[in-house]
């Protein structure tokens, strides 16, 4: 049989989606007008309208290109501009490329090419993808973070960082120069005592360094000897090694560049109050900043005294020992010559030293990361140091042990240990056989409870055992014991932070360049505005320069320093021409996402990040309690802490120094699902590819005749599972693929992708076709009729339902809703145009290249983005009859439909006449009717 010459299939759907993308680029259909600047349009038909800033989380462009799992955002925050657009908002919608970093580095290492080179490529395949896929984007403000027009302003809030100190009276950061100027009128004193006056210049320089937003300092990292750079945490897995690689990494003391995030730990945990993000998102930034409440105590030793923060400071009494972590800088000192007569065995590690016990112990430790010393904190491990503390409310001496899960870059460094409260040290001292002293109790006065031995009582109580707090509950002895400690000099009352100051170095080639040299002191100086972009270096060799794997020792050697003739500079930064060292640590891959929201409000922008009318249009607040913002931001939950903090942090430096007007960069969130897929291993555990499996009628599936096993999980190409959008959009269409992606479920959940399922999409694209046009002849078939009353209350139940899905990202209720009102138009003989037109312009958003080849041949020009979207009459929303469900005895029997102003009477009539419900009835005595008005029917009987 020959198929129709006007049917609507990928043949058809593939000659009529790249004319709509040439044309929407042709015209720059997308484009969203500024206020003012290069950018601004007074015609624009959006021009002056309320605006929307609608934004996806930044892609990292690899060489494999897009898999079908990518684009399920793009899609979504695609069809939500289409339809804000058409509902009357001024859209911003852009997407750019984070394009610095280790994977392009890596490839370009292991092919010999320069990592510029291959980020324009992949940029370039993305683009061609995203484009295919008909995404609607103002590519006037595309960029990446490897262009030196971008990355010179990531450089330049670099240095609006460096140039800030946090003031925590104001509780703001303020410009360096105000610091230096309160120093020296003696309005702030000087750290030390000093007159600002008796500093040298190198003295008062480290003062003000010290106080800095960016800073360099000693800072344990985590070094990668096999690949030759320090990782961040998030780039070493939990066992220790390194994502890429799979090499050992080691904790090693290097200096770094680092942001005093935790100035603001406060602020970022109060101003998540005012951010449209889900609880559980909230919940995970909260934890990782990790806000506590207690008290420092000092602990005396002969080396000095023991600094600890504790959150519970009632139960000093119950402290039977210490710990401190490998790197503490007391530990040293601490370490006795010999064993302490009567040490238990299990103390020493099996060493005949203190000494010998404590560097095998530094070394083991040194071999693993903080997450994995984390990961293995379940083994206790540790050694005695051979050194005692005073415990200070009691006196009594207690042993100093050194361990692992204890580490130098949290807290203190060191804890003190109440085992009978607390599991951890519980099961610490269990080990080490410790003493174990109670000192809260459960009940009224804590006698007459009995405790269970067998594990810490960790519930609240009172005090016991613990002289002057005995007899009080927790919170009133922990506020005695604080004011204790106090009159003594022993402690104070505290707050801290599980937040780390952010690490910011990396011994990289491609990445940002830092815009800082160093004179002859060795101390950092700030480039001038006029020096940047710093661009880097052309190095036929930038792998750094890597190591045996297992030598922990070594340190790294980034490859910049290789760059002599751009290491070594001669510049006049504003006192004259001067030899200068460059920093040859590039920032991590971090910088550029961290701010990009902002210059995409005004990407052409020369003398400034954005001009403020513009940016203040697009993201600042709407009144004096809103934080502003991007008004939607969608991406991944594996960025809901590290990004997301980072770029808040960034914008509230910006804030502060009066460069933006909003306190947050994303007023709403919304984390999208993955799509996942069915991966195949053969019987050696190898991933064969998914599409080879063949699944046999027993439920057996095989790869080239051999039983292999099937699993579920992420689509990606380390699983052969990998299915592109190109192949997709090949056999089916973009639309049919955009569709299919929204209708597969929730969009915040994961869902299974299914190439099967998707002819179901294509034949909901094949009836909307046949509904509007001829397959035999190409002409359209609809009617200049009026719609009866039924067809008119199907359009506008749906328009109402639609709007409301759209405005709530449900876009897959929302394509239920249009196939239901799709299949009710399939039985209209003749169709009429206002209910094709209807379902044209809804479908649009999530079709638009039918859509809009659709509106074209219904008798339209101009294209269908600015479209009026329809508006539902209520007169049609109005229902004449309404279904209650009868229950009897909880239990529904049956459902009756009375007219919709029917009164209680009426209603109670029809239930009881109901035939299931009257047959349940038979021989009870009915006690009482209740009608719910709209709902429901409650009957008791007996």
């Amino acid at each position: 049989m020959t198929e129709p010459a006007h049917r609507y299939d990928a043949k058809l759907a593939n000659e009529i989606e790249p004319r709509w993308q040439e044309r929407w680029e042709a015209e720059q259909t997308f484009r969203a007008p500024n206020p003012t600047g290069a950018l601004a349009e007074p015609g624009h038909p959006r021009s002056g309208a309320p605006k929307k800033f609608v934004m996806d989380m930044f892609p990292y462009p690899s060489g494999a290109g897009l898999h079908v799992g990518h684009p399920l955002g793009y899609i979504a925050t695609d069809a939500y501009s289409r339809y804000l657009r058409m509902a009357g908002y001024n859209v911003l919608h852009p997407l750019g490329f984070d394009a610095f970093g280790l994977p392009t580095e890596q490839y370009a290492i292991a092919t010999g090419r320069q990592p510029a080179e291959i980020t324009a490529e992949n940029i370039d395949r993305y683009r061609r993808q995203l484009r295919m896929v008909g995404m609607g984007y103002d590519n006037r403000r595309e960029f990446a973070t490897t262009d030196p027009e971008y990355f010179k302003w990531t450089q330049w809030i670099f240095l609006q960082i460096f140039n800030s100190w946090y003031d925590t009276e104001a509780d703001k950061a303020r410009p360096i120069a105000e610091l230096v100027a309160a120093f020296e009128s003696g309005e702030r004193p000087v750290p030390g005592g000093r007159a600002w006056a008796d500093l040298s210049d190198v003295e008062r320089r480290r003062v003000v360094d010290d106080h800095r937003l960016a800073y360099v300092t000693e800072a344990p990292v985590n070094w990668c000897p096999g690949l030759g750079t320090v990782l961040s945490n998030e780039e070493v897995t939990s066992e220790g090694r390194s994502e890429r690689g799979n090499f050992p990494v080691y904790t090693r003391t290097l200096k770094q560049w680092m942001m005093r995030i935790t100035a603001y730990a406060d602020r970022l945990l109060a101003d998540l109050d005012g951010l449209d993000w889900t609880e559980s998102l909230k919940s995970m930034q909260r934890n990782w900043i990790g806000k506590s409440t207690g008290a420092y105590v000092d602990f005396a030793t002969y080396a000095g005294d023991i600094r600890v923060f504790t959150t519970r400071p009632d139960t000093l009494f119950g402290a039977t020992y210490m710990v401190l972590a490998p790197e503490h800088p007391l530990v040293d000192a601490l370490t006795a010559e010999t064993w302490p007569a009567g040490v238990p065995a299990a103390w020493t590690g099996g060493h005949d030293t203190p000494a010998g016990a404590v560097a095998a112990y530094r070394a083991q430790a040194a071999a693993k990361t903080d997450v994995e010393r984390q990961a293995d904190a379940k083994e206790k491990t540790g050694v005695f140091t051979g050194g005692y503390a005073t415990n200070p409310v009691n006196g009594e001496t207690v042993p100093v042990f050194i361990a692992d899960y204890v580490l130098a870059g949290y807290g203190t460094g060191a804890i003190m240990a109440v085992p009978a409260h607390d599991e951890r040290d519980f099961e610490f001292a269990t080990a080490f056989g410790i003493p174990i002293v109670q000192v809260v109790a459960a009940g009224e006065d804590g006698a007459a409870e009995e405790w269970d031995r067998s594990k810490a009582y960790t519930a609240d109580g009172v005090a016991v055992n613990s002289g002057f707090l005995d007899g009080l509950r927790v919170a009133e002895a922990k506020d005695r014991v604080i004011e204790w400690l106090a009159e003594r000099g022993r402690g104070e009352k505290a707050v801290t932070f599980r937040l780390r100051d952010w690490l910011f170095s990396r011994q990289r080639y491609w990445g940002e360049p830092f815009p800082i040299v160093y004179d002859e002191t060795g101390l950092p100086v700030a480039l001038t505005e006029d020096h940047l972009p710093v661009e880097l270096p052309h190095l036929d060799d930038f792998s750094p320069k890597t190591f045996d794997p297992e030598d922990a020792d070594s340190a790294p050697e980034p490859p910049l320093g290789r760059a002599k003739d751009w290491v070594e500079v001669e510049l006049d930064l504003g006192d004259g021409p001067k030899q200068y060292r460059r920093e040859v640590n590039t920032m991590p891959n971090w910088a550029g996402s961290s701010w990009y929201e902002l210059r995409y409000t005004d990407p052409q922008a020369a003398e400034t990040l954005a001009d403020p009318a513009n940016e203040s249009y697009w993201m600042g607040p709407r009144d004096t309690e809103d934080v502003g913002g991007v008004d939607l931001y969608i991406g991944g939950v594996e960025h809901a802490v590290l990004h997301l903090l980072y770029a808040r942090f960034w914008q509230k430096v910006l804030f502060d120094l009066g460069h933006v007007s909003s306190r947050e960069p994303f007023r709403r969130l919304f984390n999208q699902g993955y799509i996942q897929a069915y991966a195949y291993t053969d019987d050696r555990g190898v991933y064969v590819p998914a599409e080879e499996v063949e699944e046999q009628a027993d439920g057996v599936y095989t790869y080239n005749g051999a039983k292999v096993n099937r699993e579920y999980g992420k689509m990606g190409k380390s699983l052969k599972n990998v299915v592109t959008p190109d192949e997709v959009c090949a056999a089916y269409g973009a639309d049919t693929f955009r569709v299919y992606e929204m209708s597969m479920g929730p969009l915040a959940d994961s869902k299974p992708w299914e190439t099967r399922a998707i002819v179901g999409s294509q034949r909901f694209l094949q009836r909307l076709w046949r509904n509007i046009v001829d397959e035999e002849t190409g002409e359209t078939v609809v009617a200049d009729v009026a719609p009866s009353e039924e067809t008119l209350r199907e359009i506008h139940k749906t328009v109402a339902g639609v709007r409301d899905d759209y405005e709530h990202l449900r876009m897959n209720t929302a394509v239920a809703k249009l196939i239901t009102l799709n299949n009710h138009v399939t039985g209209l003989h003749p169709v009429p145009r206002e209910a094709a037109e209807a379902l044209v312009v809804m479908v649009a958003p999530i079709a638009p290249h039918i859509a809009e080849e659709l509106w074209e041949r219904l008798g339209h020009t101009g294209g269908i983005a600015y479209v009026d979207f329809p508006v539902a009459d209520e007169r049609y929303l109005v229902e004449d009859t309404v279904t209650y469900p009868v229950q009897v005895n909880g239990k529904v029997r049956g459902r009756v439909e009375v007219a919709a102003g029917a009164g209680e009477d009426v209603v109670k009539a029809a239930a009881l006449a109901e035939e299931k419900v009257a047959a349940n009835l038979a021989g009870k005595d009915v006690k009482k009717v209740i009608v719910v008005a709209g709902k429901m029917v409650s009957i008791v009987a007996k």
